[in-house]
């Protein structure tokens, strides 16, 4: 099981990053709320991995805070939710987020993140409701980044990346178009587009 990377992150193309670990370069799919705090390519970084084995592929998850994967792992055993749309919740809300709706019941907050329907809403409260009553949430300032793309590029790689995270390509490419998105990097209209569609 690969637990740990540290190496230099080589792009970012959400929701995948490209880590170069000693020459090696390791593809990763990461939340939003990763994308989030990631600092500009060139650096390094430290990521919290989950390494998922299926029939057709080894996937590795990446997550900066290791509460967001301890989240993860929980997510992921709950019946009916694979790593897919453990993804895409985190994605929509943090880690904090979605256990302050557990712990408060609030399935019908948790069902206007793409992929989560009533039924499986629910079956997350209550599944999920003892596992997460100690939780302790940590705060993290979002370091959001500054760096702009070009207008297009940026569109695209957004719509791209809630297309990954569940949305039809329809609906992300509405979700974008109703945003401000005037010189914003795709990172940020992505943070956006779910924040609005989480009201």
């Amino acid at each position: 099981m690969i637990g740990r990377l540290h190496g230099v992150l080589l792009e970012k193309q959400p929701p995948q990053l490209l880590l170069d670990v000693g020459g090696v370069g390791y593809e990763i799919s990461a939340p939003m709320t990763t994308f989030y705090e990631l600092p500009e390519t060139g650096n390094e970084i430290t990521l919290h991995t989950h390494l998922a084995v299926r029939e057709d592929a080894h996937v590795l998850y990446g997550f900066l805070r290791e509460q967001d994967r301890l989240l993860f792992r929980t997510l992921i055993k709950v019946s009916g939710v694979g790593p897919k749309l453990a993804l895409a919740i985190l994605s929509g809300m943090s880690a904090d987020e979605f256990a302050g709706c557990v712990q408060n019941g609030d399935s019908a907050l948790l069902t206007r993140l793409p992929g989560v329907g009533k039924k499986t809403a629910e079956r997350l409260v209550v599944e999920l409701k003892d596992r997460l009553k100690d939780w302790q949430g940590t705060t993290l300032s979002a370091d959001i980044s500054t760096n702009r793309a070009p207008a297009s590029d940026a569109l695209k790689d957004a719509i791209s990346a809630l297309v990954s995270l569940g949305y039809k390509p329809q609906e992300a490419s509405r979700m974008v178009s109703q945003l401000e998105s005037d010189g914003l990097a795709s990172e940020e209209l992505i943070r956006l587009a779910l924040k609005a569609a989480a009201q």
